[in-house]
């Protein structure tokens, strides 16, 4: 059985957004062992230095490359990555568990993944050019997961 970890940067704070959170990953637990890794979020000013923005994003990056394992294929979601269908992320997990038994998926702060960690994924991808908020992101790919698991088992829960 295929492992997923989401790892993220940041806490649910809305119940509705936990509430989907934890119907998709009871709806997963026959299909995969999913585990979702949430990590500390840096606190920045307001009105943030480019700087400061980019020890946030190195310091979360950093804690997310501790969770990484060399053997786990890893995509990071990020906004330069590729777009692909519901059919090619099920074609594509189905692929990856011929060779790997683990699938880090990870999803960065608000300012988003260092280089150093995109270049260390394996596939990067992207929900599409509109921005959403990150939390949301987190249910959108766990929905997305389920659905090419779905997809993969010739059900009616992908039309």
């Amino acid at each position: 059985m295929l492992s997923i970890n989401i790892i993220c940067v940041g806490k649910l704070k809305e119940r509705y957004l936990r509430d989907a959170i934890d119907e998709y990953s009871k709806r997963m637990k026959p299909l995969c062992k999913l585990e979702i890794i949430e990590l500390p979020e840096e606190r920045v000013a307001d009105n943030p230095s480019a700087a400061e923005i980019q020890r946030t994003i190195t310091l979360e990056s950093e804690r997310i490359t501790a969770k990484l394992n060399k053997s786990d294929y890893v995509i990071a979601m990020c906004v330069e990555g590729r777009n692909i269908s519901s059919e090619e992320l099920s074609s594509r997990l189905e692929d990856i568990s011929m060779t790997h038994s683990t699938v880090d998926l990870i999803i960065g702060g608000s300012w988003g993944l260092s280089e150093e960690l995109k270049a260390r994924s394996d596939f990067k991808l992207s929900m599409g050019k509109m921005t959403f908020p990150h939390q949301l992101c987190r249910v959108m790919l766990l929905e997305q997961i389920y659905r090419a698991f779905q997809i993969s088992k010739g059900t009616k829960y992908h039309k």
